[in-house]
């Protein structure tokens, strides 16, 4: 197979096997990455918990401190009063029963939906329809609450909940690669400190199991977790 100038550069700037320091991670997948748009850096981590023991789930929210680079737009299903204290936060749309009928005719195009805990019963019928697409509002996440402003600048200036998944894997995205490399770095430390610190007391052996650093469309590079700093 041909290989494209773009891959023969891939190849040769990546070590296979080795284990990058996170400082090293982000500055080589700023030069491994050659997409057109302006690419999501994702970080991969494998935990050693068992995701179907209830007490072994991992699941958290953090805000990190250069945000996420992505546009969020954010729903509040909020009561009339809340309404302009949500407009005022910046969020993109606003209402109660017009938008819940919206989302029963299949409208979902929102990354996240804020609310309060007394419409929460109107929400329950909708279980099917936002909790397969991440959407449904959970206090543990912040997204029900009071203090419907509040919610809605955290989510805005950068704050996205995360969650193990089957494979014992947690998958967040933390900057895009137009980033400078430091704040790339200090957006991973936050997420990874944050996963830290959620280690279940029930979890046994080795916690970090394995990061892995990528691009939308680069190879994984996989990270040396000694290099992440104050990680207890």
């Amino acid at each position: 197979m041909n290989l494209t100038k773009k891959r023969k550069v891939v190849l040769e700037k990546v070590e296979p096997n080795k284990q990058y320091k996170l400082s090293e991670a982000v500055k080589l997948v700023k030069d491994i990455t050659f997409t057109k748009f302006d690419a999501s850096v994702d970080v991969s981590v494998r935990l050693g918990v068992d995701p179907k023991k209830s007490n072994q789930m991992v699941r958290g929210v953090v805000t990190l401190p250069h945000g996420t680079g992505k546009t969020v737009r954010v729903l509040a299903l909020c009561t009339p009063e809340k309404e302009a204290e949500a407009k005022a936060a910046g969020a993109d749309h606003i209402g109660l029963d017009d938008y819940i009928d919206k989302i029963k005719s299949g409208w979902t195009d929102v990354d996240v939906i804020i609310t309060m805990p007394s419409v929460m019963a109107k929400l329950g019928a909708l279980g099917k329809l936002l909790g397969p697409r991440g959407l449904m509002p959970n206090p543990k996440t912040g997204t029900v609450t009071m203090d419907i402003g509040k919610a809605v600048k955290e989510v805005k200036a950068g704050k996205i909940d995360f969650k193990v998944d089957k494979a014992g894997i947690i998958h967040a995205s933390v900057g895009k690669v137009s980033f400078p490399p430091e704040q790339l770095a200090e957006n991973a430390q936050e997420l990874l400190h944050t996963i830290v610190k959620l280690k279940p007391s029930s979890a046994k052996g080795t916690y970090l199991k394995g990061i892995t650093l990528s691009s939308t469309m680069s190879p994984g590079l996989s990270i040396d977790t000694k290099s992440i700093e104050d990680l207890k």
